[in-house]
């Protein structure tokens, strides 16, 4: 067996760590595909990980391997996975979750009040679930709540209101969710979470309001990150996607589209994620409120931040590094192997042509899901080649890798 390292030229291009998606959605595709079908995806926008959430009223020992069983023979890149928090067994089994299967982050949804989760099968949760989740969490240092912030109490109170409007918008479904109910939730769970000692992570951060409490509450309580996603950075209120653009939580006002770039510039946003979800166009294009939420994203997130970031002049190259490879990586326990270009770490790289321009087309990427919302957007900025641990799995716009080559990430919790 020869020992020759290839050598792969790269000139023109710039090398960046292997990108990380810490936000992506199992289970809202097609069940068993879609593990080839988003890795795929993911690959063909330069990521090489990827962490999924699960939404379940099961334990999740069960989950997990039945999931396992379709991920390891599928994967196109490494991935990871965080459990959402919905039963009281979940609790009292997260260290078990933590020892056993690496999982080291479990998410809270703050809106699946009383009946809200129900048409999940989920039980109602409250505050003194929350307030129990986090007491929990705070025995396993390094563990992250990651929190869906909104106050559904108000949400309710003014969808049943909007429900008349004959022809609703999207601004319709923002107003039905203002800025207070994102950020009343932050300033909730950041008070529980500094009481307890618990580390949270406030996920699709919107709006400049809660940004700003985010802001305060640093100053005294430092376990705190939050991440933003490519359509708060590009997409408002006044958009004419219709029911195509309907997401949760909602495409907001030009000023925090603006406090959005902000705030990656500051760093008081911490990373970007797509909170990927693989629907179909057609649960879209129904009745506006009863429209599915989410849409794809994992594959023009590096463009985005290049042709709208770089280009633009609101981010620097290393910055947006930070947020896609070096942060989440670090947040997610997954540091030092993946995130960084460092002597040890996974190779893990994403080349990438900076003055490539190209039109985004859904067809091309490779998802189960049939559109995007930046298709016929021309983007500069693309990734053309993805190296996963030394091994190329996607070179210009196809991918070279096998199925089954990504590997399950288990997450050592950071001493």
């Amino acid at each position: 067996m020869s020992d020759t390292i290839p050598v792969i030229r790269a000139d023109g291009l710039h090398a960046f760590p292997g990108l990380i998606d810490a936000h992506v959605h199992f289970g809202f595709g097609e069940k068993i595909t879609e593990y080839t079908t988003e890795t795929v995806y993911a690959a063909m926008g330069g990521f090489t990980s990827i962490l999924g959430y699960f939404l379940n009223n099961e334990s999740y020992s069960d989950v997990y391997e039945r999931e396992q069983e379709y991920a390891k023979a599928r994967c196109h890149v490494d991935y990871a996975f965080h459990f959402s928090v919905a039963k009281e067994e979940h609790v009292r089994d997260m260290a078990h979750y933590v020892r056993r299967y690496g999982v080291t982050s479990f998410k809270y949804f703050m809106n699946f009040k009383g009946e809200e989760g129900r048409y999940l099968g989920l039980d109602g949760t409250d505050d003194g679930y929350l307030y129990n989740l986090l007491a929990t969490a705070s025995k396993l240092p390094g563990v992250k709540i990651v929190c869906h912030t909104e106050n559904i109490e108000i949400v309710n109170r003014l969808r049943q209101a909007a429900q008349t409007i004959e022809m609703p918008t999207l601004k319709d479904w923002a107003n039905v969710k203002p800025p207070v109910t994102e950020a009343e939730a932050c300033i909730r769970v950041m008070y529980l979470a500094e009481l307890l000692g618990a580390h949270i992570y406030i996920p699709h951060i919107s709006t400049r309001m809660a940004l700003d409490e985010v802001r305060r509450w640093r100053k005294r309580y430092p376990h705190v990150y939050v991440e933003t996603c490519p359509h708060y950075l590009t997409h408002d209120e006044d958009s004419d996607l219709g029911s195509i653009g309907k997401a949760n939580p909602p495409f907001r006002s030009k000023d925090d589209v603006e406090a959005m770039w902000e705030g990656l510039h500051d760093g008081s946003i911490d990373t970007v994620a797509s909170d990927h979800v693989p629907r179909k166009r057609a649960t879209k294009e129904r009745p506006f409120w009863l429209a599915s939420q989410g849409f794809p994203g994992t594959a023009t997130i590096l463009p985005v931040l290049l042709s709208e970031g770089y280009h633009k002049g609101r981010l620097s190259l290393s910055r947006i590094a930070q947020l896609l490879t070096e942060a989440p990586a670090r947040i997610f326990d997954m540091a030092p192997r993946k995130g960084s270009l460092q002597v040890g770490a996974d190779a893990d790289i994403t080349l990438v042509d900076l003055n490539r321009t190209q039109e985004v087309r859904s067809e091309a990427l490779g998802s189960y899901s049939d559109y995007s919302l930046y298709d016929g957007w021309r983007l500069k900025g693309w990734p053309v080649r993805t190296i996963l641990r030394g091994q190329t799995i996607m070179q210009d716009g196809e991918i070279i890798g096998a199925p089954g080559f990504g590997q399950y990430l288990a997450r050592p919790l950071a001493n």
